[in-house]
């Protein structure tokens, strides 16, 4: 049986492989592919919807347990890439 997680911007729980884990280094949230970075990690739908939901309800600081500004344009950047790969394949 598959771990269960639950993504930080829809707060649906969904398998593991299905979510994407971003961890913080240096204020920088950054996505961890392989799921073996060091430090506490969150788990998000690889979607810009659950992205911006997260954003909005400022669940990134939450749910790595940092104080201060982070920075997620990395995470928003490797989305939007992925979205539109996605869209101009069909």
């Amino acid at each position: 049986m598959e771990p269960v997680r639950t993504c930080i911007g829809c707060r649906s729980r969904s398998p593991r492989s299905s979510l994407l884990r971003v961890v913080t280094q240096n204020s920088h949230v950054i996505a961890d592919d392989s799921a073996v970075l060091p430090g506490r990690g969150a788990w998000l739908h690889p979607s810009l919807e659950c992205y911006r939901l997260a954003v909005r309800r400022r669940a990134f600081t939450r749910a790595l347990r940092v104080r201060g500004e982070l920075d997620t344009s990395n995470v928003e950047n490797r989305l939007k890439a992925n979205g539109q790969l996605m869209s101009g394949s069909k």
